[in-house]
């Protein structure tokens, strides 16, 4: 049975967002695939060629929705 369960890594522990339907003690193999910003998940698409940093900055940050929310009514 596979089971995809999400969770945060907290002082050394994965905290599962919900309970898993598994028996007590029951043996699991765990498999871990960290989350990509959106930055690394389009990475190459555009040819980017700056620093990882910057195109997150550019692809999320709100200083740079438009209209900004200087220009909104």
């Amino acid at each position: 049975m596979a089971i995809n369960a999400e969770a945060v890594y907290e002082n050394g522990v994965l905290k599962l967002d919900h309970p898993l339907p598994l028996g007590e003690h029951q043996r699991v193999r765990v498999t871990v695939h960290a989350e990509q910003t959106l930055a690394e998940q389009t990475a190459g698409l555009m040819g980017w060629r700056g620093s990882a940093d910057d195109a997150e900055y550019f692809a999320s940050s709100p200083d740079l929705d438009f209209p900004s929310p200087a220009e909104e009514p």
